[in-house]
């Protein structure tokens, strides 16, 4: 009897027989026909708002190939460091089509903010003076970081509120906007983040209600008029095969809903609405291939894989669950309770812990779904592990290296040994 339903992939055992003999495991492997799809989906969602934009969120899946899709789908580049701002440069996303959205913020990356003429997002009032001085000047146009503290409840992941670094109280921001237009700055953007991978759609709903009564009061009080506002990102992915994935269509719908209800009377029409989600966008289209090399029978049963946590963090970093097929096994009996591990010396690296799977064998092929999203790019060095490959699924059926694995030259390339 299987115990879960099995989650669809975009090729076989056969594929990726093929694929291992030019990449070797572990690599990843991006489907390039799922990211497009679904960001056209996006975009059908709010294309009832005119000048919508969903800015990709760089962090999640930093490398050009990746951009460069989403730039084809109309998306811009939700960037919050410098190496992601020379990134989004260097595959032609530049001005607008940047939002610049850090915190704690030096002053090399704020000036070449301004440069590329991306949107600037300030995250405290503190650094309006700050941009100000360091970058010569003040943009035309600037949007600010607003956090709602006790008001509003994080979730698991990005905790409460009222805890977090990011962004500014209300007083904070009204006097920001005040200073601002006292200091020549004649557009306006409004920006919240308060979740992270979250399903429940009403969560959303709520931020846009948030932010709309927001940009009512600014116009109110202050005569601000907003250009845009900006929900964030935080939509979650079904990582679990149970999971429900969101409805995008009744987000939309719902937020419209509301903005006919409050922003048109107001008078604030045309307000154009802004996200930056990653994870949703590219984190179901991404796969983490590995191949089991080991099995240890002790107080526990084992998996080794050739993979480990320096590939993927997020299960041993948060417990996260990451589904895992064994490829050819797909309709076996999930009937074996194994941990899945790698070679770190560390015991939490660990893809799953207490999971049902077919009985798995050495030189098994084993795919890690939803890996897509904030998997490569956290990944690190320690115990010397050597980051992987990235491969494209083109949706001719194609494959093609977008990164290449890192190699002991690359590991030892900052070390001078010439003195030792």
């Amino acid at each position: 009897m299987r115990s879960r339903i099995e989650k669809k992939l975009p090729f076989d055992k056969a594929r990726i027989a093929e694929i291992i003999r030019d990449y070797p495991t572990p690599f990843y492997l991006f489907d390039e026909r799922g990211i497009r799809e679904n960001a056209r989906r996006l975009n059908a969602a709010f294309a009832w708002c005119d000048g919508f934009k969903e800015y990709f969120a760089v962090k999640a899946t930093p490398n050009p190939y990746i951009l460069k899709i989403a730039k084809e789908e109309g998306l811009g580049a939700d960037c919050s460091s410098l190496a992601e701002l020379v990134l989004a440069e260097r595959v032609g996303i530049v001005g607008e089509e940047i939002m610049f959205t850090s915190n704690d913020t030096p002053a090399v990356e704020y000036e070449r903010a301004k440069a590329l003429g991306a949107i600037i997002n300030l995250d405290d009032i503190t650094h309006l003076p700050y941009l100000e001085k360091q970058a010569g000047g003040l943009p035309e146009l600037l949007c600010f970081r607003y956090n709602p503290g006790p008001q509003r409840t994080g979730n698991a992941i990005i905790g409460k509120p009222a805890e977090a670094k990011f962004g500014m109280t209300r007083p904070q921001l009204f006097e920001a906007y005040a200073s601002a237009q006292e200091k020549g700055v004649q557009r306006f953007g409004l920006h919240t983040m308060l979740a992270s991978n979250e399903l429940n759609i009403d969560f959303f709903i709520e931020t846009a209600r948030m932010l709309f009564d927001l940009a009512v009061d600014l116009a109110e009080k202050l005569t601000v008029r907003l250009e845009f506002v900006n929900f964030g990102g935080g939509l979650g992915i079904p990582y679990q095969p149970q999971d429900k994935a969101i409805d995008l269509e009744a987000l939309g719908q719902a937020v419209k809903a509301y903005y006919d209800q409050r922003i048109r009377p107001a008078g604030l029409h045309p307000l154009r609405i802004c996200m930056e989600h990653g994870r949703c966008i590219t984190g179901p289209y991404g796969f983490l291939v590995t191949r089991a090399i080991h099995e240890k029978h002790t107080y526990k049963e084992y998996v080794g894989v050739d993979a480990c946590m320096a590939n993927l963090m997020r299960p041993g970093m948060y417990g996260a669950y990451h589904h895992i097929t064994v490829l050819g096994k797909e309709e076996a009996s999930r009937n074996r309770k194994v941990d899945v591990v790698g070679s770190l010396c560390e015991n939490n690296d660990k893809f799953a812990v207490d999971r049902l799977l077919p009985e798995v064998e050495r030189g098994d092929i084993l795919v890690i779904h939803d890996a897509g999203a904030h998997g490569h790019s956290m990944g690190f060095q320690y115990n010397g592990k050597l980051r992987s490959a990235e491969l494209l699924l083109r949706e001719d059926g194609g494959v093609e290296q977008i990164r290449r694995a890192e190699s002991l030259d690359d590991y030892f390339a900052t070390l001078d040994f010439s003195k030792v």
